[in-house]
């Protein structure tokens, strides 16, 4: 039990900076992903979002890539 002191029903400040980094170590590579298939970099943004990660990893993996139509292989 966390009684009543002042912390009781706060979450941790360090906690917000932890997600932070977390969220920046995997939107970066996706970003990168993103952009290197021929998708727009801001879609890697959509890896944080539960269920549509999924989609996008589905998507990046089966769909055809636009790179691969522009013939641009070093993005």
């Amino acid at each position: 039990m966390m009684g009543n002191n002042m912390f009781g029903n706060t979450m941790w400040a360090g906690h917000w900076l932890w997600m932070l980094v977390i969220a920046i170590a995997v939107v970066i590579p996706a970003w990168r992903v993103c952009q290197r298939t021929g998708y727009p970099g801001w879609m890697g943004v959509l890896i944080l979002f539960p269920l549509v990660n999924l989609i996008l990893l589905y998507v990046i993996a089966f769909a055809d890539w636009p790179a691969d139509k522009t013939g641009d292989h070093n993005a």
